[in-house]
């Protein structure tokens, strides 16, 4: 069983429980910060830890882990240690390569998966490649957070999402809209945005003229993109 996951407490070496206790830290610990997670992987593998982490909007933050100091310095230097020598350089480098190998097949992946979600008519194929390419641009960098990053849903689905999302920013003026701050409210407004978006994806998809005011050629026109 995991062990729980505290909130920073009000005092440097204090943390607050789940049951909304304050508790000190046990003496000779430490605070190991985020980021390094091979670090931070093996200090918790190594015995007893805290986990702190700390709910901002909807989205939840490490603050670290409390651990024996003792331990954080010995991993730490044994890590470094290891990190010195030519294997780790040439296997991080190798790493690296397939990493970049991997991300640069999801982009492809995601921008067909795109084109094939917009499915426009032949006469609009130029605007449905240019549209993949910038909603790629703006959803498949790692680290994004975007829906495209997930893998709970099929690409079929993060592709639709992806495009909505796209457009609810860059054809409506939902980012500048002041909506009330009352309970569905906002979802509301976007389920609205979404179905605009949705009309207007139908146009390209029936072959219709775009004029010079339609909101998407002037996003793609205007290197939002």
């Amino acid at each position: 069983m995991s062990p729980p996951a505290y909130l920073p407490g009000p005092a440097p070496n204090t943390v607050r429980t789940p049951a909304d206790e304050i508790i000190p830290v046990p003496a000779g610990w430490e605070l190991l910060p985020p980021g390094d997670a091979a670090l931070t992987r093996r200090v918790k593998a190594a015995g007893e830890f805290w986990l702190v982490q700390e709910k901002v909007g909807r989205r939840m933050f490490s603050r670290g882990i409390w651990a024996p100091r003792e331990t954080i310095r010995t991993i730490r230097e044994a890590l470094e240690a290891e990190r010195s020598t030519e294997a780790y350089s040439k296997r991080r480098e190798a790493d690296a390569r397939r990493r970049q190998s991997q991300q640069a097949e999801y982009v492809e992946d995601f921008q067909a998966a795109v084109v094939e979600y917009l499915a426009f008519h032949p006469r609009h194929r130029e605007i449905a490649v240019q549209l993949a390419r910038a909603v790629a641009s703006h959803a498949t960098p790692i680290g994004s957070g975007t829906v495209a990053r997930t893998k709970r849903i099929p690409i079929e689905r993060r592709a639709e999402a992806a495009v909505i999302a796209w457009m609810r920013h860059q054809t409506t003026a939902y980012d500048t809209m002041k909506i009330a701050r009352v309970k569905g409210q906002r979802r509301e407004v976007r389920r609205l945005l979404a179905q605009r978006s949705k009309e207007l994806l139908g146009a390209y998809r029936r072959g219709d003229s775009i004029t010079a005011a339609c909101p998407l050629a002037n996003a793609l026109s205007a290197g939002r993109a």
